[in-house]
């Protein structure tokens, strides 16, 4: 019988062990979270709208005219008119002929990798993907390869050699640990030459970049029936669930055939109430994206003897540590001063490299980001003071 309890402590003794943190106020820069305020720096609430007094209201309106939940399926019962509504606002807010809508983006990624993967279907994916598109091509059982991160020319040569009759190339399009942006115009370069699908996974991108926050194909002004495009609504769009944007037949053979979307009941028709609202602040206040970028550049100044700071533009700015053990030693030392910043350690990321990963939100101040550097520095001095003899 499996010894869990012994692959408990391992995971401890290791420093990998995760425990959950209870919070007990509405997303926002400060939290109530186990039992104090402390200020966050790690929600993927990027434009600051999971709090938003105008989206509670549109999810207890919806709810007041739709109930609580969807009662089926979406090929059953479950499909309102609003969710009808939210998937054309979401078409055209991408600038895609069609959109689907999905509970999570993990079932949205299983559902087009299993779907348009078929068995004589080559896959290329880059190596530092999200888990859901890693674990999507495993259930598909589908051929695939691995390109080493953003290696264009390795990834060149891979589809080159493939003899396969049908290709797909997977990418994330801001990558969510390191918070750099896959070169989408030259990847779609190579779809283009080797008549490949490219499937973009822009959970981290969309509400961010782009005019109006539409997302990385609008940042590198892409348009194509060979794309498909997969945008999360619980990160910049501030409440829940997740799309998938593409050309008409790509969208009706997702409804056909697709496990994931057929077999989950739709999401609840006020969270769409809530979503209709949400894409018209991201249009209506660009000034949220605006101050993004000025808190990148504030953070970017940091500079640290121990730590580096990654390169990003985007809100994800990695502070990579490396030993995992001294990640979690800053995290906590954090903590103590008010601070929250997780520790992410293997195997989200690579062994060697574990890293705070800070996140940044419209909702956060410039005297936030400053009282995060100096949280930064005094830790380092008090960590540098223990480990000295």
């Amino acid at each position: 019988m499996r010894d869990i309890s012994a692959e408990l402590h391992e995971l401890e003794a290791r420093g990998l062990r995760r425990r959950r943190r209870l919070v007990e106020s509405a997303q926002g820069p400060l939290l109530d979270v186990d039992g104090g305020k402390k200020l966050s720096f790690c929600s993927n609430d990027y434009l600051g709208l999971a709090g938003d007094p105008r989206i509670a209201e549109a999810l207890c309106e919806g709810a007041r005219r739709w109930g609580a939940g969807a009662g089926a399926s979406h090929l059953v019962s479950g499909h309102h008119r609003i969710h009808e509504e939210l998937e054309q606002r979401l078409a055209a807010f991408v600038g895609t002929p069609r959109a689907l809508l999905f509970s999570s983006g993990y079932l949205a990624n299983l559902a087009i990798v299993t779907t348009l993967a078929t068995s004589s279907c080559e896959v290329f994916a880059d190596r530092l993907n999200h888990a859901s598109l890693n674990d999507a091509l495993l259930l598909s059982r589908v051929r695939f390869k691995r390109y080493a991160h953003c290696d264009l020319d390795a990834l060149e040569e891979q589809m080159s050699l493939s003899l396969a009759p049908e290709k797909m190339v997977v990418t994330d399009a801001v990558f969510s640990m390191d918070g750099d942006i896959a070169p989408l115009d030259r990847l779609f370069d190579l779809c283009e030459r080797h008549n490949a699908w490219l499937l973009v996974d822009d959970a981290h991108g969309f509400g961010v970049l782009g005019k109006n926050g539409a997302g990385s194909l609008s940042h590198f002004r892409l348009e194509s029936p060979r794309i498909v495009y997969m945008g999360t609504l619980g990160k910049a769009a501030g409440v829940s669930g997740a799309f998938v944007a593409a050309a008409d037949p790509v969208i009706e053979l997702l409804i056909q055939q697709a496990r994931p979307y057929i077999y989950t009941t739709a999401s609840p028709p006020a969270l769409a109430a809530a979503l209709i609202k949400s894409l018209e602040l991201m249009a209506e206040e660009p000034w949220r994206r605006e101050r993004l970028l000025r808190l990148c550049g504030k953070l970017a100044a940091l500079q640290t003897r121990r730590w580096q700071l990654a390169p990003s533009i985007t809100p994800i700015q990695p502070l990579i540590v490396g030993d995992n053990a001294q990640a979690v030693a800053l995290s906590d030392s954090l903590a103590a001063a008010g601070i929250l910043v997780p520790a992410i350690r293997p195997p989200t990321v690579p062994e060697g490299t574990a890293r705070l990963r800070i996140s940044l939100s419209a909702a956060h101040t410039e005297r936030d980001v400053e009282s995060l550097v100096a949280a930064l520095h005094e830790a380092e001095k008090s960590l540098s003071d223990r480990a000295s003899p």
